[in-house]
């Protein structure tokens, strides 16, 4: 049987865990977390043993989830890859594009296989519209947007040595990683960006992260994609998160429902017709975990296509003017 060691068991690496142990693609083996009494409970849950950080990363499992703090990301999974463990990773699966194109060359020159919790790829929603994109012609335009009537509850989000930056590394990612991903990751001809903290243009500050960010991003096509991303925004419900793409022929909108963070549904829209492909209930939050962990057990090694994490990397890196 696989066997999978978790670093990081809070709330969403917990998640992922128990999506993994349920889909009965591979063992929990090992378990590490900074916290000795979170650690000791999710082993207990999933009959695992506790070790160190530093015993999980090179034990040469076949596999490590790693969910902790982003500035950890990059090493840590450099680590694993070279101890010869398949890695998943929460994203970003590096603060710049560069500590990501690091780790993609430690997978490739491993021979390891590379995920990251993008998991907004997995969505049903998303899964219609992708099957019927060509549909719509030529997609010459995309509104990205994720705001968020909250804000993370730990400081390490809200330090840019620790974190990468502020909302766009945190919310935006997954809808520049969605639109890069569903459009075949298009040459970037230019990118200008407005940054905010506390309704105040962030300037040449590094001491504080953004909390509002608009951003525009040409595409060597013609084409343009626009985002607009926040943390603690007075949106009147707890969220608003929409990707709509537009063609030639027609468009295709995913948009969460009712201000939930974890229901989407999908439309086409044709002129003022709309029709709807995909509601709620979806239950996507595990699949991209899961989906990894099949593969790891199927023993595929290096995707190729983990080049896309560099490639929305290096658009974020372009938003932060980096």
């Amino acid at each position: 049987m696989t066997r999978l060691g978790f670093l990081g068991v809070g709330w969403i690496g917990r998640d992922r865990m128990r999506a993994i142990a349920a889909s009965g693609a591979a063992d929990v083996a090992l378990v590490a977390d900074v916290s000795a009494d979170t650690a000791a409970e999710a082993a207990t849950g999933a009959g695992a043993q506790v070790v160190s950080p530093e015993e999980l990363l090179t034990a040469g499992l076949d596999g490590v989830v790693i969910a902790t703090p982003s500035a950890l990301h990059a090493e840590q999974a450099i680590t694993a890859l070279e101890a010869g463990s398949a890695v998943f990773c929460q994203k970003p699966l590096g603060r710049t594009a560069s500590e990501t194109a690091d780790v993609v060359d430690a997978a490739r020159k491993a021979d390891r296989l590379l995920g990251v919790d993008l998991s907004y790829r997995h969505l049903a929603a998303t899964a219609a519209i992708r099957e019927q994109l060509p549909s719509i012609g030529d997609v010459y335009a995309a509104d990205l947007v994720f705001h968020n009537a909250y804000g993370p509850d730990k400081p390490w989000f809200r330090d840019p040595a620790l974190s990468g930056g502020g909302c766009v590394i945190d919310l935006g990612i997954h809808l520049v990683d969605l639109a890069m991903w569903l459009l075949g990751a298009p040459e970037i001809a230019a990118v200008t960006s407005r940054l905010f903290a506390g309704g105040v243009p962030l300037g040449d500050r590094t001491d504080v992260v953004e909390d509002y960010a608009v951003a525009r991003v040409d595409l060597a096509t013609g084409g343009v994609l626009t985002l607009a991303c926040s943390w603690n925004l007075p949106a009147g419900q707890e969220a608003q998160i929409g990707a709509t793409f537009y063609g030639t022929a027609g468009a295709f909108a995913l948009s969460n429902v009712g201000g939930s963070f974890y229901d989407f549904r999908a439309d086409r829209h044709d002129g003022t017709r709309r029709t709807t492909l995909v509601e709620p209930p979806d239950a996507w939050g595990g699949r991209a975990a899961v989906e990894w962990a099949t593969r790891v057990a199927a023993g595929n090694r290096f995707d190729p296509s983990a080049d896309e994490f560099v490639h929305t990397a290096r658009v974020l890196d372009r938003v932060y003017g980096r």
